[in-house]
């Protein structure tokens, strides 16, 4: 099963729905915390929603069990947390909520989660697809868009 990764930052609308269609996305998993941030530009979840459908015809999903926590994510931002105990906490969280369970697999079939991060190495969205991959007996092929 094909699933893919995306953070929009430091991309242009272009850039950044060329990157999804050419990967045959089928629906945004959108693992934000924050979708409505000036910063969102274009990503801004009534936007995305459109745009998406609209550009690549890929479904908009809100996945709201895969985001952290607003104190978490305020802590790591503020650098009171390293990546790695942010890390730590997040898979944590990802556990107590037993994702892995309540998520259908199904939807990650040429999903492609969406994060703000440019890259995937310091972005919870890898977290979440490494966590879920590890739960689901590694059926999930990760391809990080950037």
């Amino acid at each position: 099963m094909d699933v893919m990764t995306i953070g929009f930052t430091k991309k242009s609308a272009e850039k950044f729905f060329s990157l999804l269609g050419s990967a045959k996305v089928s629906r945004i998993l959108d693992v934000r915390l924050n979708k409505t941030s000036q910063l969102a530009g274009f990503s801004k979840k009534p936007d995305l929603k459109f745009f998406s459908t609209k550009l690549i015809g890929a479904e908009y999903v809100e996945l709201g069990d895969l985001a952290p926590e607003k104190e978490m994510l305020r802590r790591y931002q503020n650098k009171e947390l390293t990546w790695q105990v942010y890390a730590e906490e997040y898979v944590n969280l990802l556990a107590r909520r037993r994702v892995e369970g309540s998520l259908n697999i199904a939807l990650f079939d040429r999903g492609c989660l969406l994060c703000s991060e440019d890259r995937p190495n310091h972005c919870h969205r890898r977290l979440a697809v490494e966590y879920l991959n590890s739960r689901w007996s590694n059926k999930l092929k990760v391809t990080h868009l950037f």
